[in-house]
């Protein structure tokens, strides 16, 4: 599994969007002028990130899926 390169996609997406949440829980729990600044553009594109993630695991459960 570690071979295909829809696997490695879906992977590469959901670390971003581990990234992200992370990178923006930690801007949160720091506060100060940086959060109030960047807070909901960080979220944006994590929510955005998400999409890309579900889309690209979608893609691949129905490439399973038809190939068996």
């Amino acid at each position: 599994m570690l071979k295909d390169p829809l696997f490695i996609l879906v992977a590469v997406s959901v670390l971003v969007v581990v990234g992200i949440l992370m990178f923006g829980i930690g801007t949160f729990a720091k506060g100060g002028e940086f959060n109030k600044k960047h807070a909901n553009k960080i979220m944006r594109y994590r929510i955005a990130a998400q999409a890309v993630a579900v889309i690209v695991i979608l893609l691949f459960v129905f490439v399973r899926r038809m190939g068996n």
